[in-house]
């Protein structure tokens, strides 16, 4: 029987709790977040006259909680308004209505007994076959159905979300030998399809996968940087970005976290008894990290952890912890060569091979740290998963390492792992010494890996709903230049790839996005524009703009300018359907080319807008006549006309950018009805494949060429009033008057009379000639200057 998740109930409020109900939120579903009755009034409460049996004292925990995740930053919910699909209640009161929940959720403190407590309340109200879960990060999960129904039992399984949930996709799935199979393979496949995590199935064992194999990569730095005389902020420049790990690296993702919570999970694994003990040793806590926590230095929770804020002089200054003074300072600059070995390797993967040769203690620190980590996850193979691709997984999608520990060990080489290994004093499973490589290319351009007992290769459960382009571009790239290329993705459907730097847009990627669809005329079906990297595109490639404004080259310009227009209306007025898959940061340019496709599939996580007056320019590649083209599909009386245009002049002149795919909906840069959403965003570009090949097996046929209809001086002089109240009250400066009035009179059609149908290359013009006329403006040429200084917009 098909199982159907309507209504999910939430028990526990606090950050996990609250953020996994907005996830369920985030994708449809109904939630119920419940907590416990409060035991006093708040001083507040009794000024009201309110008592201990009014509704808004009995759910004040979980009504103040609610409040929370609304106003959460990054926000928790795609959309503000997704929060209506949220109730709150308490356990008194709210729990005989579990018998209509389709699944239960538990998340209240990590103590056995308080969760033995509520699961023998819940099996007074569960209906028999409901799904129960629980987010225990470190209980055993055996532990937690002891004295439970027979039925409780084949339906409980462990759900590890990490936090902040909308934002890593790892979901560890941890069974127990009473679970039901149709129950783990639901969990897992609900898991996937439709909350878009990554989900992986882990065994009952200390802290599971992400957090067993995070923690002793994390104990053993922090065993080793003293060792080494390295300060907090040299290892988080060390340990971030230049490795594929957050920015937020070491140290400053442990305040985040809070120190407490890591203490906890080593403290955890430590007194398991779990580990041998040159293992068990790292779990054990250096006296800095003891004294800490005596001294309730947390991190953020306590404002104070391995940095701390500092006023200097009224101003407000980061310093780290002196670990050996325990005293803070200011931390100065540093550089290793090691590092500056690395500049011109731009995929983190390739960079370990230089970064373990290194003659400074960055290089000593990087070899240290990966031996012992390849060490140990080679014995953690069959203990916490019989698979070597679960752990990489789980480190990707819980830790957001760009890389698992495997994939680096294959990018180093095995036997120099082995050697690192032994260097740092470990040896590794006996398994691995015989193993070439942990991963392998298939012909069909999937990723299969070793397994430990026979040494053969085998697939890796899923993956085919993935297309991974690093897989396919060695035997199927038809073209390619310095800054895209084209590859067959099978069925008659090819794939346009930008790859230049940041993704942005310059000459080569037009050129080669014009040879894609020229291609796709020829000899496909259709055609998808997709990548893989962090962000889908950033726009146009300002340092060329830059160049030529300085230079007065306006007639070259003129023609780039065109250029790209040219390039975006191809977009939508080819023989083929084109199918855009934007994910990440999707700008300007970016975000002009993904409104110009026959469809798109957009990942949930989409930052997406026109963002040009942030550098003193309007949106010159079809932006600014595309939503405008859309806004008059919509003019059906005089007020609706006025509050479309003016909405969609806002978000242009403000450079909005939406926080998701669905705040995009709502901006009118993504259409509902024809566009759609990918919650997993490693399924875009097979499910952008599909589209495309549906489009053209149903008849596609290429569109004509649309008129809009302009509404001329009344809708400008409206406009201008606005723009002259915002001057006057300071919300904009002088420049931004001229853009957003220049923007205007695009908008509305420049000096008409009065409204009137015009034809899209009408606006093209205009919206081409007010770009180069900005251009010329010496406050803009400073905006671009800024804004390519310092990867942000500068406003004045």
């Amino acid at each position: 029987m098909k199982r159907r998740i309507k209504h999910v109930t939430v028990l526990g409020s606090g950050i996990m709790g609250s953020g996994i109900a907005a996830h369920f939120a985030n994708i449809g579903v109904q939630v119920s977040l419940l907590d416990i009755v409060p035991f006093e009034l708040t001083e507040a409460e009794q000024k009201k006259g309110l008592t201990k049996d009014d509704k808004a004292v009995r759910n004040r925990i979980a009504s103040e909680n609610f409040e929370k995740l609304k106003k959460a930053s990054p926000a928790l919910l795609y959309s503000p308004k997704f929060a209506d699909r949220i109730k709150v209640g308490n356990f008194d009161d709210d729990l005989p209505k579990l018998k209509d929940t389709d699944w239960i959720i538990e998340v209240v403190v990590e103590k056995l007994d308080i969760k033995k407590s509520v699961y023998e309340k819940i099996e007074q109200f569960r209906k028999p076959g409901t799904l129960i879960s629980s987010n225990t990060s470190g209980i055993p999960i055996h532990f937690l159905t002891e004295g439970r129904s027979e039925d409780f039992k084949h339906y409980f399984a462990g759900t590890h979300f990490f936090n902040p949930v909308r934002y890593l996709p790892l979901l560890e799935i941890i069974p127990t030998h009473d679970t039901l199979p149709e129950v783990i393979d639901f969990y897992m496949n609900y898991g996937a399809k439709f909350l878009g995590k990554t989900t992986v199935l882990a065994k009952d064992t200390p802290a599971f996968i992400a957090n067993r194999i995070g923690v002793f990569s994390m104990m053993d730095l922090l065993h080793n940087v003293q060792k080494l005389g390295l300060t907090v902020s040299e290892v988080d420049k060390l340990t971030g970005p230049v490795i594929g790990r957050p920015k937020s690296a070491t140290f400053r993702t442990a305040d985040v976290v809070g120190l407490d919570t890591l203490v906890m999970v080593a403290n955890g694994v430590r007194q398991s008894g779990a580990e041998a003990n040159d293992f068990n040793d790292v779990f054990a806590l250096p006296d800095y990290i003891q004294k800490m926590v005596d001294n309730k230095w947390l991190g953020s929770k306590t404002e104070q952890g391995f940095y701390k804020k500092v006023k200097n002089e009224g101003k407000s200054e980061i310093h780290g912890l002196n670990l050996d003074t325990l005293e803070y300072e200011l931390q100065g600059k540093s550089s290793f060569p090691t590092l500056e070995l690395t500049k011109t390797i731009d995929k983190p993967i390739d960079r370990f091979k230089v970064l373990i040769g290194g003659k400074d203690k960055a290089g000593e620190l990087y070899r240290k740290s990966l031996g012992a980590l390849f060490a140990y996850v080679s014995h953690k193979v069959p203990e916490i998963s019989d698979e070597v691709y679960k752990i990489d997984d789980a480190m990707r999608a819980g830790f957001g390492w760009e890389n698992g520990p495997f994939e680096i060990w294959d990018a180093v080489g095995v036997q120099k792992g082995v050697e690192l290994a032994k260097d740092a004093g470990y040896e590794v499973s006996d398994w691995v010494k015989n193993v070439e490589t942990f991963y392998k290319v298939n012909d069909e351009g999937q990723s299969i890996y070793v397994d430990k007992n026979s040494g053969e290769y085998n697939n890796i459960l899923g993956q085919d709903a993935f297309i991974i382009l690093d897989n396919i571009r060695k035997n199927k790239t038809l073209w390619s230049n310095s800054g895209a290329a084209i590859e067959d993705l099978g069925d008659g459907i090819i794939n346009f790839e930008i790859r230049s730097k940041m993704n942005s847009l310059g000459g080569e990627v037009l050129d080669g996005l014009n040879r894609a669809i020229d291609l796709a005329e020829k000899e496909y079906d259709g055609l998808v524009i997709g990548n893989q990297g962090t962000n889908f595109s950033v726009g146009a490639n300002l340092a060329m703009i830059l160049m030529m404004a300085i230079e007065q080259d306006w007639d070259d310009l003129n023609m780039a300018i065109a250029y790209f227009q040219k390039s975006m209306m191809r977009v939508r007025y080819s023989s083929i359907p084109v199918v855009v898959a934007p994910h990440g940061m999707t700008l300007g340019g970016g975000c002009e080319m993904t409104m110009h496709a026959d469809r798109v599939v957009a990942a949930a996580e989409t930052y997406i807008g026109l963002v040009e007056t942030g550098v003193g320019v309007i949106p010159g590649g079809g932006g600014t006549k595309e939503l405008t083209l859309r806004t008059s599909r919509e003019f059906h009386n005089d007020d609706v006309k006025n509050n479309r245009l003016r909405d969609a002049f806002m978000n242009i002149a403000m450079g909005k950018v939406a926080t998701s795919a669905y705040e995009a909906y709502d901006m009118g840069i993504l259409e509902h009805g024809k566009d759609i959403v990918a919650v997993d965003k490693r399924t875009q570009i097979k499910t952008a494949k599909m589209l495309a090949k549906s489009l053209a097996e149903h008849g596609y046929t290429q569109p004509i060429e649309q008129r809009v209809k302009v509404l001329g001086k009344d809708a400008l002089g409206m406009f201008y009033v606005g723009t002259d109240q915002m001057l006057t009250g300071n919300y904009i400066s002088e420049h931004d008057k001229k853009i957003a009035d220049k923007l205007a009179y695009v908008m509305v059609g420049g000096n008409l009379s009065e409204p009137t149908v015009v034809t899209e290359q009408y606006l093209l013009n205009l919206e081409r000639e007010t770009f180069l006329q900005l251009c010329g403006e010496r406050k803009t040429l400073e905006r671009i200057q800024y804004m390519l200084q310092n990867g942000k917009p500068l406003r004045n």
